[in-house]
């Protein structure tokens, strides 16, 4: 493949503002600041976001599950049950945003945990691979914070989410605000 296929070549014609990378970028740390001062705010604004998302999926579900009128009748009940669950699952969010991210968190431990039990069981298998150590050592590591997780519930689900979600949002904004200034100076 060519470099011009893999590269975007910057020129003043491109179209590429290199103002707004630096604004949008500005304006996400700037959230991502407010969004670290109160994690637990955050995440529950998060909650409260995801449940609203999913009363709107399941509604839409819903429609979607009786607009196709040559189905099976089971077929369009069923999916208008997922649909109720839907609301149902946005519904308690919305109620109960702390026991959410709870739970969320309490998902998100026992998946780690998982990972990091695989990654080194597997590493472990394959001693006889280059770079099977750090890959061990990522495994472990994987499952100590995925431990970690689990032990501090319920606190750390009311921190993580919204954690995670400062961290993006300041990871986004100072991405953008060099991407915009490389434009900047190519110029």
């Amino acid at each position: 493949m060519s470099d011009s296929f893999n590269t975007v070549q910057f020129s003043p014609q491109s179209g590429l503002k290199p103002g707004w990378f630096i604004g949008v970028g500005a304006f996400l740390v700037v959230l991502g600041l407010l969004a670290a001062f109160d994690a637990i705010a955050t995440t529950l604004a998060s909650m409260v976001l995801l449940g609203a998302l999913l009363i709107i999926g399941g509604i839409a579900q819903i429609m979607q599950s009786f607009a196709h009128r040559g189905l099976p009748l089971p077929n369009q009940w069923l999916s208008g049950l997922i649909g109720g669950l839907y609301i149902l699952g946005g519904l308690l969010l919305i109620e109960e945003p702390a026991t959410g991210s709870v739970f969320i968190t309490a998902i998100l431990a026992g998946c780690l945990i998982f990972a990091g039990l695989s990654r080194a069981f597997w590493a472990a298998g394959h001693r006889t691979t280059g770079g099977w150590g750090l890959l061990a050592v990522s495994g472990v590591f994987t499952l100590l914070i995925g431990i970690l997780l689990y032990m501090t519930l319920p606190w750390s689900g009311l921190w993580l989410i919204g954690t995670l979600i400062a961290v993006e949002l300041l990871m986004a904004g100072a991405s953008a605000i060099l991407f915009g200034m490389s434009l900047r100076n190519r110029t």
